[in-house]
């Protein structure tokens, strides 16, 4: 199994993390895909289309469905789409029954090339995004991901915006999917599997990604992840 990662041009960088392909196939067995607080649009073999709605725990699908993927910046791919992100919480959904416009923007059948794929991010991107979707920019959007990244408290980054701990909450339950407690929980996960999968011991992961020790860290991999945390290590 091959699994790669293409960085966007320059343009979209703003907006898409990476086009990633794999080459698993259905004999592969299962495929374990853990929360990291996007999105993806999925490619599967006929070019059709689907959105991998935000994920508050590890999701199992089987393998060899879709082998290519646009994965989004936190927040970004439902203003691109238009519709809140917890109407796809933990879900696989086609395209067209998510955002019609966008699966007619799309076509019938999408090559999974990186041009093909690129350019309709662009296409999406033309659109005018919805006030639900988009209450911030996209430098303001980065700004509250990283700030809950770094484990920042959720009142003062409501305070930084200028806004009720309860209107920041429902923001980003339509922009990430769940309110900003969720999304900081998620983002550190990713942060410490990330360490984990380099092969950094779980204590210095636990330190260095904010957990109050290593059992910490241990429940909350098992809890989004659903499998021990030195199954994340490397071999």
């Amino acid at each position: 199994m091959s699994y790669r990662e293409l960085v966007p041009p320059p343009p979209l960088r703003g907006l898409v993390e990476c086009l990633w392909s794999s080459g698993r196939t259905a004999s592969t067995g299962p495929v374990r895909v853990l929360p990291d607080g996007c999105m993806d649009l999925l490619v599967d073999e006929t070019g059709g289309l689907a959105v991998a709605g935000p994920d508050t725990a590890a999701f199992v699908t089987g393998g060899g469905r879709w082998n290519t993927g646009l994965r989004f910046r936190p927040g970004v791919l439902p203003r691109l789409l238009g519709v809140p992100a917890a109407e796809v919480r933990d879900t696989r959904v086609a395209l067209a029954d998510v955002s019609p416009a966008a699966a007619r923007l799309a076509g019938p059948a999408v090559p999974p090339d990186p041009g093909s794929l690129f350019r309709l991010v662009a296409g999406l991107a033309a659109g005018e995004p919805s006030r639900e979707t988009a209450p911030w920019s996209l430098p303001a959007l980065r700004r509250v991901t990283a700030r809950l990244g770094d484990g920042a408290a959720v009142g003062a980054v409501a305070e930084e915006l200028g806004w009720s701990t309860r209107s920041l909450t429902r923001h980003c339950t339509a922009v990430y999917g769940y309110g900003p407690a969720v999304l900081r929980r998620v983002l550190r996960f990713r942060a410490a599997a990330t360490l984990l999968h380099a092969g950094v011991a779980p204590a210095e992961v636990a330190a260095r990604t904010g957990y109050s020790d290593q059992p910490h860290l241990s429940r909350e991999v098992r809890a989004l992840a659903g499998v021990p945390a030195s199954s994340l290590r490397p071999a």
